[in-house]
């Protein structure tokens, strides 16, 4: 593990301050895990290894400065900044520029996180590229990211049941970065990896409102296109537990994918409707759309009733008579709490396809662009 280079040092509690030879000549010297440190010393980000002494004065844990030096990550940075990932223009990946930015504080009712991963989703690549700049524009700069996990450093005001260090995940504010604010958020399991829990929020608060949304009661069938991403793959599993059969549509590779999660399969394209009536001879009671292909005119089609026809892709739906699922979030932090119990259980799992650090953000939103992920990419930023 790389050990941090540690120069002069405040004590915490009665403010004595040691050059670096007084330092050294401390009695005790202790090396503490990072997030223990994180539960001792608020708002220290990173490092796999710090050096904690003792004050002589009062014994009181002393808060250390890091020297400005060059690091991997490109040049030393000052006090209270971070590495994030930023856009100043619409366009594509090559926009997205890591820099140094100053770091974020929690406000009322947030935490703040030292991120150690973040989820990519579709939303991050429309944002980047202007695909909404005339209904929902960005302002610029911006940061990038919706959700994410890590270890709690900060804790705003009003905010109770959570205390410096736990691991969280939840919806938050340009989570591509060392550190982000949370404004909705649940325990982490300990079961559950920080890469998994990165890539949860999205996919699993949305899955929930479209299922809310269609109504669906066990025994019914759901038709979903686009079944294998992130949203599809929360969806196929909640569903099910509801006592709801899935049918769900992806390329022949991910056909066994979709098995797994209990969905059953087949191919989108031409001949759709019989494929689906073959398979569901009963007929379907609703479809969700996930891919945003033009399909919503062949899914009411095929269930007989608008009303009944979700997407959360396609903004011309309630053109047809379908219905558009859309934010702001409903109930996150209950869904939130309810995925960590379900992980917890083994009744709930997420296949991260690949995983990416922070500098390679643009390469895993033009493959989320793409449109072939299965389950979901994860950038690790720690």
């Amino acid at each position: 593990m790389e050990r941090t280079t540690l120069s002069a040092a405040t004590c915490q509690t009665c403010a004595q301050t040691y050059d670096e030879q007084e330092w050294k000549a401390l009695a005790v010297s202790v090396c503490i895990e990072a997030q223990e440190v994180r539960r001792l010393l608020v708002g220290w980000p990173d490092g796999a290894w710090i050096e904690v002494r003792l004050c002589r004065g009062c014994a009181s844990p002393i808060a250390t400065r890091r020297e400005h030096q060059q690091t991997d990550r490109g040049e030393g940075r000052r006090e209270d900044n971070m590495r994030a990932v930023r856009f100043n223009e619409y366009g594509g990946p090559e926009v997205l520029r890591v820099v140094d930015v100053e770091e974020p504080h929690a406000g009322p009712g947030q935490v703040r996180i030292a991120v150690r991963a973040a989820g990519v989703n579709p939303s991050d690549w429309k944002d980047r590229s202007g695909d909404g700049r005339d209904s929902e524009p960005v302002a610029l700069p911006s940061g990038v990211g919706f959700e994410a996990s890590g270890i709690v450093d900060e804790i705003g005001p009003g905010v109770s049941n959570i205390s410096i260090g736990d691991a969280v995940f939840g919806y938050g504010i340009n989570t591509v970065a060392h550190y982000a604010v949370l404004t909705h958020w649940a325990h982490k399991p300990e079961g559950v990896s920080f890469e998994v829990a990165g890539g949860l929020p999205v996919i699993t608060e949305t899955a929930f409102r479209c299922l809310e949304q269609l109504g669906l009661r066990a025994g019914e069938t759901l038709l979903v296109s686009g079944a294998a991403g992130g949203i599809g793959s929360a969806t196929v599993q909640l569903a099910r537990l509801r006592g709801v059969t899935v049918i769900g549509t992806a390329s022949a590779e991910k056909h066994d994918y979709l098995r797994g999660l209990g969905a059953i399969p087949t191919t989108y394209g031409t001949g759709l409707a019989e494929r689906v009536k073959a398979l569901a001879p009963a007929g379907v009671d609703a479809a969700l759309d996930l891919a945003g292909a033009g399909i919503i005119p062949d899914l009411i089609e095929i269930v007989g009733d608008p009303a009944r026809v979700v997407s959360a892709a396609d903004l011309a739906a309630p053109k047809y008579g379908a219905r558009f699922c859309h934010g702001p979030p409903k109930n996150a932090e209950r869904v939130f709490a309810e995925v960590a119990r379900l992980c917890s259980e083994g009744l709930f799992s997420l296949h991260v396809e690949r995983t990416f650090p922070l500098e390679r953000t643009g390469e895993a939103q033009a493959l989320s662009a793409a449109g072939r992920v299965m389950g979901k990419l994860v950038i690790c930023v720690s």
